[in-house]
């Protein structure tokens, strides 16, 4: 018995010690992270940013790390992006809009239609009365803030007037997370004329640069650690659009005359509320369906 008790001891310790060696840090095994390497210049829209201002390198940096050890979300933004930056685009081109904009949209929902909680919807996260302003219908049955199309098309004409009230696009990014006036009071009360000079609230000082760290990441993921084959991105399946202006819309007799089911045609087309839309006015809608 006692000479059980001395080998069942003997063999747990050398356990103990095998795992000990096997879990300790040496020089030559560590978990060691490898920390992104900061920028020596950076610019958006063509506008370089001034990383010579030890605050402007720093939050730059912070905003750096975050994204690139948030992997979970950096991720499946850089899947997104595949689908929806081909739509995106386009758009902002014909509307003269610099295509580093496209990160707005990234910052603003991480490309899904998610909503805030003050109530902005979509890709480009519209109050509904800006919605409205900028030509975007929003009621019960429809809400165009979830049309990709008409919504980046809309925030394009805001980017469009911001611009032409600073004439810098990189305050005209800023107003779009604050508002044309209060960027153009933070500008006057602190006599200056750049984003980069203005104390702000965190939440609009914080903005640029998280388009700044983005812009960085997607430009350069292999830098960062990212490395996603181009199948396992998020294709966009192939669809075409049919114009319905019929009174009422049935959505789900629509769907299924498509060949779809009502979850298809909602993930088509989010901006599509209910099941029924009355449609007195008999308007025409353009909407996205699944090809064979």
């Amino acid at each position: 018995m006692n000479s059980f008790k001395l080998l069942y001891f003997f063999i747990a310790f050398c356990l103990f010690s095998q795992c000990t060696t096997v879990n300790s840090t040496s020089p030559t095994q560590t978990n060691t992270q490898i920390i992104p390497v900061r920028p020596q210049s950076i610019s958006f829209a063509g506008e370089v940013a001034p990383l010579d201002k030890h605050y402007v390198l720093e939050r730059l940096d912070r905003e750096l790390l975050v994204n690139n050890f948030w992997h979970s979300n950096s991720i499946l933004v850089l899947k997104r992006a595949a689908k929806y930056f081909p739509i995106i685009e386009p758009i902002l081109q014909e509307n003269g809009i610099p295509d580093d904009f496209k990160y707005l949209a990234v910052i603003e929902s991480g490309l899904t239609q998610v909503t805030s909680p003050a109530g902005a919807e979509g890709f480009w996260q519209f109050m509904p009365q800006t919605a409205r302003d900028y030509g975007l219908e929003v009621n019960g049955g429809i809400d165009e803030r979830l049309h990709l199309i008409k919504a980046t098309e809309s925030a394009a004409a805001y980017l469009t007037d911001a611009y032409a009230e600073f004439g810098n696009w990189t305050l005209a990014a800023a107003a779009y997370n604050a508002g044309v006036q209060r960027i153009k009071t933070s500008l006057e009360k602190q006599q200056t004329n750049s984003y980069y000079d203005l104390f702000l609230n965190e939440e609009t000082s914080r903005y640029m640069y998280r388009m700044l760290a983005t812009k960085l990441i997607f430009e350069s993921p292999e830098s960062y650690g990212f490395v996603i084959p181009k199948a396992q991105t998020y294709p966009f399946p192939k669809t075409k659009l049919v114009k319905v202006s019929t009174s009422p819309i049935d959505w789900v007799a629509f769907a299924q005359s498509q060949n779809m089911n009502y979850a298809d045609l909602r993930e088509m087309n989010p901006w599509i509320k209910g099941y029924q839309l009355s449609n007195r006015n008999n308007k025409e809608y353009d909407v996205r369906v699944l090809v064979d």
